[in-house]
């Protein structure tokens, strides 16, 4: 069944095509309309050498030459939220390929918190204007012939959204794959009994619903994987499966974030995801800094 008020995803079956970053585990899509050439890219990744202060654009390229390959239109780059352990190549392949960047409209929220931790001045916005479109939950949004709509899902950020296109949902963080779990509820912002509701609303899409995740680090050893599904997920996510209760839930997960470590590119990745992937402005030399705040995390 349908998720309750929100609509009811379309009958459409995208082609997904996943792009793994190896440094960060993250994987972004490429999202098409079989009935046209027209395309989304979720969460794309710019490369940083962070002891370098250097950045590249390896991975985007790729996505690029697969756009420019198969003859696609961008109409949207999706941010699921602000990601803290990749920076986004939005800005670059919109200038690249085109499109409007889109994120949810509790951006402003994450953009308040964060812009305090950095000491960001009036002249950091915190209203999301450095994004093209903020998605409310629900919001419903086109892809070439497909419909599509976004559904706010918080927890472990205030400002997590996941994208139903079709028969497929792009989770962001709030689901790994069935032996990964959850995301962790521990940022500033984020909490576990919000992001265990989350799950279950995610969870509450029809079965067949192919999941696609933010990221994938292979527990075990196993292959990297990045696609399943809601059935599958109800019945072997280690911390979601059906039957799990949201105390015992709360319980473990803030146990376990108790014990993880920041991730390692949280720092740069914040101060460039809130600004919708743009780097901070230049200084009267023309040179661009990121900040290391201490003990703010």
């Amino acid at each position: 069944m349908a998720t309750p008020n929100l609509p009811t995803p379309s009958d459409a079956r995208p082609e997904v095509t996943g792009f793994f970053d190896g440094q960060t585990n993250t994987i972004s899509y490429v999202v098409r309309d079989p009935a046209s050439c027209a395309c989304a890219i979720v969460d794309s990744v710019m490369d940083i050498d962070y002891a370098a202060g250097r950045i590249a654009f390896e991975h985007a390229d790729r996505i690029i030459e697969h756009v420019r390959r198969h003859g696609l239109e961008v109409e949207w780059l999706i941010e699921t939220h602000v990601h803290a352990d990749h920076l986004s190549a939005a800005p670059y392949l919109q200038q690249e390929l085109g499109g409007r960047i889109g994120i949810g409209e509790r951006i402003v929220q994450v953009q308040d918190t964060f812009g305090k931790v950095f000491n960001e001045g009036t002249e950091f916005r915190r209203d999301g204007s450095q994004f093209d479109w903020l998605f409310a939950d629900g919001d419903r949004y086109r892809i070439g012939t497909m419909e599509a709509f976004a559904m706010h899902t918080p927890g472990h950020t205030p400002a997590c959204m996941t994208h139903v296109v079709g028969n497929a949902a792009f989770v962001g963080d709030t689901l790994f794959m069935p032996d990964g779990g959850t995301a962790r509820a521990d940022f500033p912002g984020g909490d576990a009994r919000t992001l265990y509701r989350s799950t279950r609303r995610i969870l509450a899409l029809p079965e067949d619903t192919r999941l696609f995740m933010c990221h994938d680090y292979g527990p075990g050893g196993r292959d990297i994987r990045w696609e399943t599904t809601v059935a599958e997920q109800r019945a072997q996510n280690i911390h979601v499966h059906d039957g799990a209760g949201e105390d015992d839930f709360v319980r473990m997960r803030s146990e376990r974030d108790a014990t993880l470590s920041m991730p390692r590119l949280i720092l740069p990745s914040l101060q460039v995801n809130m600004r919708a992937g743009h780097l901070p402005p230049a200084d009267d030399s023309g040179r661009r800094f990121l900040k290391l705040p201490i003990d703010a995390l």
